[in-house]
């Protein structure tokens, strides 16, 4: 029995390559983690790191489909190296970061462009642009004892067979490491934490019906359908 009023909602998680499933708290994101994308956006240099997050619910898993979202003409991928959490804590020291990384993923952070645009002029939050339905698809998990802790690596996705983003783990302006460390001065990071690190340059609109397939080298690989 519980004190429950309503049903809780089911525990948002992702499988694990090998088998189980990775139960998931929360997902942050870091925006312009790769110079030629920041350059796209209209941005230059090392800059702070930007995060912002989703809700865990927004994840799409096993290749699902993607619903395309209201409220957007302008709907885009961006695709990223997931990393799972599976030790948390506050104010991580860099040379530490790692021993707190349970996994990796291959993820695509999807982005409602036109809403962001409209929050960026206005100085307003990007929740809408990015933390909506639906818009987190992830691969499955590889445990980092599996395939280590990779600082390089192509990442590419293609679009209908087209590839249209293509760039390189070593190209990250802030590594995982990095990212996990001053992250972690700003929110105690918890098990079951994902961070999507940021994304390549090619970022671009898809539209009902597009496939999107993408891979991280030595990762893992997603596909899913826009419907």
């Amino acid at each position: 029995m519980t004190d429950y009023v309503i049903a809780p909602q089911p525990q948002a998680a992702v499988p694990v390559s090998g088998g189980g499933r990775f139960p998931v708290r929360r997902i942050f994101c870091v925006g312009r983690n790769y110079a030629d994308h920041q350059k796209e956006m209209g941005h230059d240099g090392r800059e702070q790191p930007v995060f912002f997050t989703k809700p865990a619910d927004t994840l799409v898993i096993d290749n699902g489909p993607t619903p395309y979202p209201p409220q957007t003409s302008n709907y885009h991928f961006e695709i990223e190296l997931v990393v799972a959490i599976g030790t948390g804590g506050s104010d991580i020291a860099v040379d530490d970061a790692l021993n707190h990384v349970f996994g990796y993923g291959v993820g695509l952070d999807m982005t409602r462009r036109d809403l962001q645009a409209e929050a960026k002029k206005g100085g307003k939050p990007w929740d809408m642009a990015k933390g909506f339905d639906f818009s987190a698809p992830v691969s499955h998990l590889v445990p980092a004892a599996s395939v280590g802790h990779p600082d390089r690596g192509a990442v590419r996705l293609r679009v209908n067979g087209i590839e249209k983003q293509r760039g390189d783990l070593s190209e990250q302006i802030y590594s995982v490491s990095e990212t996990i460390a001053e992250l972690s001065r700003f929110v105690m990071l918890k098990a079951g934490d994902l961070i999507m690190t940021g994304t390549p340059a090619g970022v671009g609109a898809v539209l009902r019906g597009d496939v999107l397939e993408g891979e991280i080298d030595g990762i893992a690989s997603l596909r899913t359908i826009i419907v």
